[in-house]
């Protein structure tokens, strides 16, 4: 049997919405004239999947299915993003892979769950490993990206490092292309990596001293006035160089200046390079400070002014007045944004600065219940183990920081997963696993919780994973527990260590409860997300090896597998409750009123935010308590009043029964 791919205007439909693997009993009998080893593991493979495809398992236990994706639109996906049209926004930029950065090729994917179709993006810059955040009217800001790959090891022939160069002209801005070359004291010869542009240097004038005396002072008429003081403070701008010999003839040693070649007389004189040591060190990854909006309407990027700061791994949260705080990332020479942070107003589409603190790149920053900021210590990736890694609470106006104690294994919180536990209200975040800093071996199974409206916060010991875990996906449901699913044991799943299993974390009873495992491994650049069906989509992978010898390289995961929870077996699905007829515009503290037929079985009403996750990070997701009214034949729903429980944008509203069988979600923006 053929199945054909239907291809209209650019977007994939096919025929069935998913594969599946169908089983027969027969499997039983198979067993019995199989004697090899390789056979016998394959039966027994088919005997598991005969099992997790029962009824009664799948009742308990939940469902995996892959998706049926496409060929040419299979994707690196480094970061995804729940859209309120019900799309999921899947960018990969350069997608981890160099020979795509070197062509510009750049890469994103929309696709829906409701009909498993999918079309291309056109990706106007490498957005891989940038930040996002969910807006009030429902776009998705996405700043960052790569400027250049990181060179490791013995990778690195050429010396080079960051340079300062200056503009002491305050007449003109000059601008420089990539490839300027730069001369040191001793003739080494350095290449500029990308272009830079100088504004003019500051000219100010200042009053002469005794330009503003009296009469008295001695002064006889007609004497000229002194003339003022002129103070002109050159502009700068990084940029990183490399040497143009190979080896150790284009290392420096000491801090230096270096004439721009090609330049004479003023220009000489006024334009020049700073630099310290330039090394044959290890090189890392730079950032770009491009912002875009995507636009689900539309389905495009649209450009809006660029950060001040150029970030590569930054975290974005969103504030309760809808704007968007930035921070962290490598800046445009490879190094960590010194505590420089930013704020995205959307309704001018402008930067601001922030208040200033430094923190490890995509750290974990929850907006809290009265507008200050806990960073959980989750985080991914880079800086220097001893500084900015300390969990806390963060208040913006006066930024302070008070810090928050009480975890185990706290050196092991990079790659860690984090999120407010729902509901909202309580303000309660978990932490999950975890590793430790750089490419560490060491993971553990520790998860930690902890309730900001005590008096003195501070984490308590949370159930154990089965097992250490890092980069394990969390993802909120609508019956408030959590599903986690995925993670490896070691860095990138080292030696074959992705871990095949999924659990549910249940806040009310603190424990996990098992689900059915997954049959794609997931680590490193993976995502998972919550689909307005109520299902749970997961996404990339990223190996470092592709064997258990780590002698092969790995290969980037591009399929898409979607978990169905219990909730949706067992007949559940066809007799779970349904709302229609509500508002898609609100107000906050507004009731909403939802027509249903269910009303009488409807126990709980939740708002759910939509994911943009990337790195293990998610920092938008979040569930608030609704309350609940039954009348005849309709549900009336009050929204709280805090932005800062919830802020402006689009959210999913989703009741539940008794049972904790969810509805499907309906879409309401809220503020903004």
């Amino acid at each position: 049997m053929s199945h054909r791919r239907r291809v209209t205007n650019g977007r994939y439909r096919p025929g069935a919405r998913l594969r599946k693997l169908a089983l027969g009993s027969g499997v039983t009998l198979l067993l019995v004239g199989l004697n090899a080893p390789a056979a016998v593991s394959f039966a027994q493979q088919q005997l598991h999947e005969y099992r997790i495809s029962r009824p009664a398992y799948q009742a308990e236990y939940g469902s995996w299915q892959t998706v049926d994706v496409p060929e040419e639109y299979r994707t690196n996906a480094i970061h995804a993003a729940l859209l309120h049209t019900g799309k999921v926004l899947l960018i990969a930029g350069s997608g981890n892979n160099e020979e795509e950065f070197e062509a510009g090729t750049f890469d994103s994917v929309l696709w829906d769950p409701a009909d498993n179709s999918f079309e291309k993006v056109p990706t106007p810059d490498d957005l891989f490993c940038a930040g996002h955040a969910q807006l009030p009217d429902g776009k998705l800001l996405v700043a960052g990206g790569t400027l250049r790959y990181e060179v490791l090891g013995d990778a690195v022939t050429h010396a080079g490092g960051p340079m300062l160069i200056k503009n002491e002209d305050p007449d003109q801005e000059r601008e420089f292309p990539a490839g300027t070359r730069l001369r040191g004291p001793d003739g080494q010869l350095y290449e500029t990596t990308n272009a830079i542009t100088l504004p003019p240097a500051d000219k100010r004038e200042e009053p002469a001293a005794d330009e503003t005396a009296d009469e008295t002072d001695g002064t006889e008429a007609g004497e000229p006035a002194a003339e003022p003081e002129i103070t002109v403070t050159a502009s700068e701008e990084r940029v990183f160089v490399t040497a143009v010999e190979e080896g150790e003839q284009g290392v420096a040693t000491e801090p230096a200046q270096y004439e721009i070649v090609g330049l004479t007389g003023d220009d000489a004189a006024n334009l020049y390079g700073l630099a310290g040591q330039l090394t044959l060190d290890d090189q890392d990854f730079q950032g770009i400070d491009v912002a875009y909006e995507f636009d689900p309407v539309a389905e495009r990027y649209i450009p809006v002014d660029p950060m001040a700061e150029a970030r590569w791994y930054p975290t974005l949260t969103t504030l309760p007045d809808g704007r968007v705080l930035t921070v962290s990332g490598l800046d445009e020479v490879g190094e960590v944004v010194p505590g420089i942070n930013e704020i995205y107003d959307p309704e001018t589409k402008t930067w601001s600065q922030g208040p200033e603190r430094y923190f490890p790149t995509y750290p974990a920053l929850f907006l809290t219940q009265g507008g200050e900021i806990f960073y959980t210590g989750s985080n991914a990736g880079y800086g220097p183990a001893d500084e900015g890694r300390k969990p806390g609470i963060w208040n913006l106006e006066e930024n302070t920081f008070e810090e928050v104690g009480g975890l185990s294994d706290a050196d092991q919180l990079e790659t860690s997963a984090s999120l407010l536990l729902p509901p909202a209200q309580e303000q309660r975040f978990m932490v999950l696993g975890g590793g430790g800093v750089g490419e560490s071996a060491k993971s553990t199974e520790r998860t930690a919780i902890i309730d900001l409206t005590e008096e003195d916060p501070t984490y308590r010991e949370g159930p154990s994973l089965p097992q250490g875990t890092r980069y394990l996906s969390s993802v909120l449901m609508p019956d408030d527990t959590v599903f986690t699913s995925g993670g490896s044991t070691d860095y990138r799943g080292r030696g074959e260590s992705d871990i095949l299993r999924a659990q549910f974390y249940d806040p009310a009873e603190d424990t996990f409860v098992p689900a059915a495992a997954p049959t794609v491994g997931r680590n490193y650049h993976s995502e998972a997300l919550l689909l307005p069906d109520g299902r749970v989509a997961t996404f990339g992978s990223d190996p470092l090896y592709g064997d258990k010898n780590n002698t092969m390289t790995g290969e980037f995961e591009k399929r898409i597998e979607v978990y169905t929870p219990p909730y949706l077996h067992d007949g559940r699905e066809a007799d779970r409750p349904a709302l229609t007829g509500g508002p898609d515009r609100a107000t906050l503290g507004e009731t909403l009123t939802f027509a249903t037929a269910d009303a009488d079985r409807i126990a709980t009403a939740r708002l759910m935010r939509p994911s943009a996750v990337t790195h293990t990070t998610d920092v938008e997701q979040r569930s608030i308590q609704l309350e609940l009214e039954r009348a005849d034949g309709e549900v009336r729903l009050t929204v709280p009043e805090d932005p800062s429980l919830v802020p402006p944008g689009w959210y999913m509203v989703f009741v539940t029964d008794e049972a904790g069988t969810p509805s499907e979600a309906s879409w309401v923006k809220l503020g903004g």
